[in-house]
């Protein structure tokens, strides 16, 4: 179960690494105004959606830790705003300006709740 575990979190942060690249890429863009949403963004999306879910799904039945359901639920929750604003945007050539430092700032929201809640 260890590999496993550790695979999916592997992923996962490849996933983080996708969302964040995908935004970090684009900072002149916000300026000009031009930024899109890149595929990286959304597959690193999807990516963390997936691996997060087998995560949670290793950890609840294949180990004896506890997961906080209330930590889990408030990611996903974010995760799934991130997820729906690529998906709705992802063909755009022009989005909202405040769109993509919006989807780094949940990304790192992301990143601060997973740390900071125990």
């Amino acid at each position: 179960m260890d590999i496993l575990e550790h695979s999916l979190l592997v992923l996962h942060f490849v996933g983080l690494a996708s969302i964040l690249g995908g935004v970090l890429v684009q900072i002149t863009a916000f300026k000009t105004g031009t930024a899109r949403v890149l595929p990286a963004i959304l597959h690193g999306a999807w990516l963390q959606l997936a691996t997060g879910l087998g995560l949670v799904l290793v950890l609840e039945f294949g180990t004896d830790e506890t997961v906080n359901n209330a930590k889990i639920g408030v990611k996903l929750l974010v995760l799934v705003v991130i997820t729906v604003l690529a998906l709705i945007n992802r063909k755009k050539e022009k989005v909202a300006a405040w769109l993509v430092p919006m989807i780094g700032a949940l990304t790192l929201v992301n990143i601060i709740i997973a740390v900071f809640w125990k």
